[in-house]
């Protein structure tokens, strides 16, 4: 028997393959749309309290903005995040009043521990503000010895304007403007030496309070009983 050409068997081979492959995508349409019709991105889902139900919603509306919520990934179900609610301006002021109250009191902190650490005796720590109450003090004198000189000045201009108008003479402009910016200095002068008392006052209660916090501290780093405080130390 003559064989027969391999070529004439390839067409119904080709035909049936290509069948096999059509009813293969036909089978897999449905499987590759319903994977299409699936999100591929990460979702949210949100929960909150509205009208004393709980309610929950992939999106969240603007009646919903300000309330305290709980967000869900809707693929796994977990917990992504809490929120709590918008605060009231009153709220937000007082959360700032007590976030910068907690900063002093952390800063205070940080300049006792720095004041510990680097004054090894009280005696260290008298000495850093000796030179303070010496540049103060030597302002007041300052001050001090320019009013006198100052009110002395102004006591002799007016004298000399007051003996012109006994004598029936006229004050000159030149007499007038001195008195008045001398006046003028004379009040500056005052208030500023007045400044300076405050400072002074105010230096004098910062020592006394850096000396108590310094034994407090110090007694404390070491475990032992601070020293009794001297009358009128």
């Amino acid at each position: 028997m003559t064989a027969m050409p391999r070529h004439r068997h390839a067409a119904p081979r080709r035909l049936a393959l290509a069948a096999l492959v059509a009813l293969a995508c036909l089978g897999s349409a449905p499987a590759q749309q319903r994977a299409a019709s699936t999100p591929t991105a990460k979702g949210k889902l949100y929960c909150w309290d509205e009208g004393g139900h709980h309610v929950c919603s992939d999106t969240l509306p603007p009646s919903a903005v300000g309330r305290a919520r709980t967000e869900f990934d809707t693929r796994t179900g977990s917990t992504v995040s809490q929120v709590g609610r918008q605060l009231t301006p009153e709220e937000r002021q007082r959360a700032a009043a007590e976030e910068q109250a907690r900063k002093a009191q952390e800063a205070l902190a940080r300049r006792e521990m720095a004041m510990v650490m680097s004054y090894q005796t009280e005696d260290d720590l008298e000495r850093s503000f000796r030179n303070r109450f010496e540049l103060i003090e030597e302002s007041l004198k300052g001050s001090s010895l320019a009013l006198v000189n100052l009110h002395r000045s102004l006591i002799s201009l007016l004298q000399q304007a007051n003996e012109m108008e006994l004598q029936s003479q006229p004050v000159g402009k030149r007499l007038r403007e001195k008195i008045r910016t001398q006046h003028a200095e004379l009040m500056a002068l005052r208030a500023l030496k007045q400044r300076q008392e405050v400072e002074r006052t105010a230096l004098d209660a910062e020592f006394k309070d850096a000396m108590s916090r310094y034994r407090a501290l110090k007694a404390e780093r070491e475990g032992t009983l601070p020293p009794a405080a001297t009358p009128g130390g």
